[in-house]
């Protein structure tokens, strides 16, 4: 026969997945009588859970909002998905880090060792993506199973060779073997899900999305992990997405890392102009109407761009690189505003 607390529980379940609950049906669920269901509820109400009592010729029971939060009960999967958002709450941009890692602690204290180690393995680092600069935007969120964040963590965490099959990017192979990596890190970057690795095939570092990861039984193996260029994670993966592609890594350095970088003096105040620089752009006000500005970006027909857009004259200072592409601008900027324009001139193409 069920003790009255292990009923509770129960009942309590039953009460938190359904709107509405007959007290016949709830009785014969349990397998006590409709008597004993009214205690139970009578108890439940005692410890804060607000349960009202539907009117009907057989009665019934349900759980509704209260003005106090009681304590909740939650089935393996649920607490698992509570805890894996918790623990990477800080990577969603919210001022929420230290009371996620509070209601972390709390959750995983009343784990089972079986589901504990499983958030145990998640470790999240956080790229802030919204200055990376022009033709930039932050991703739609993608959707990544836990189960892949969790064995990605694992792996990176206990330093074991991972093996995953890869959907295939467009061009690729589609039955190309699984691939076979040494993670080193977890990272979030907006909006979507990033794991760092040394590829031995490649012989460099790759970054892989882990909504496209399908990963294989754990492999076991053990590999010494290998010092990330420049030290932080986060920052070299940063400076791959702006087109660095070494393996030492272009991190860090003038305006951000950016693989172009350029200098010009703008006909504006540098009050003006500086809310819309990225960060590691420089600024410096030359007079009251004149500042220097140095910017980086993908490529130097985009960096000239965006001096452009700062809607001001400007004289480039430098390289020559970004002059010429200033001077392309122009010219297709000319062939856009002309008659000519709907024939698109390959030269200016």
């Amino acid at each position: 026969m069920s003790t009255p607390s292990s009923r509770m529980l129960a009942l309590l379940s039953l009460l938190q997945v359904h709107r509405d609950w007959a007290g016949e049906v709830l009785a014969e669920r349990l397998d006590v009588s409709p008597r004993t269901v009214r205690r139970d509820v009578d108890r439940l109400r005692e410890l804060g859970y607000r349960i009202v009592a539907a009117k009907g010729p057989s009665g019934g029971y349900r759980l509704e909002a209260g003005s106090d939060l009681p304590p909740l009960l939650f089935d393996d999967e649920q607490a698992v998905a509570i805890a894996l958002a918790l623990a990477v709450a800080p990577a969603s941009g919210a001022d929420i880090a230290e009371a996620s890692t509070r209601a972390l602690a709390a959750v995983r204290q009343v784990m089972p060792s079986r589901l504990r180690h499983r958030v145990d393995a998640v470790r999240v680092a956080t790229a802030d993506s919204s200055g990376a600069g022009a033709g930039s935007g932050r991703a739609a969120a993608t959707l990544v199973d836990p189960e892949v964040l969790v064995a990605a963590s694992e792996a990176a965490r206990n330093h074991e060779v991972l093996r995953f099959d890869y959907d295939p990017a467009w061009g690729e192979a589609v039955d190309r073997p699984a691939r076979r990596v040494e993670p080193h890190a977890v990272i979030a970057r907006g909006g979507r899900w990033y794991l760092l690795a040394w590829n031995d095939e490649a012989d460099d570092w790759s970054t892989f999305r882990l909504d496209r990861m399908h990963p294989r039984p754990p492999t076991r193996l053990r590999f010494a992990p290998r010092p990330i260029p420049g030290g932080d994670a986060v920052a070299f993966v940063e400076a791959r997405f702006k087109g660095a592609s070494s393996a030492s890594g272009a991190v860090g350095g003038a305006a951000g890392g950016w693989p172009c970088v350029g200098t010009a003096d703008v006909a504006a105040p540098a009050r003006r102009l500086a809310p819309f620089l990225d960060p590691g752009a420089e600024i410096e006000e030359l007079d009251a109407e004149t500042s220097r500005i140095t910017l980086g970006s993908w490529s130097w027909g985009a960096l000239a761009a965006r001096f452009a857009g700062f809607d001001a004259g400007f004289r480039i200072q430098g390289p020559d690189a970004l002059r010429d592409a200033a001077r392309e601008l122009g010219d297709r900027a000319s062939v856009a505003a002309s008659d000519r324009a709907h024939g698109f001139d390959a030269a200016t193409q």
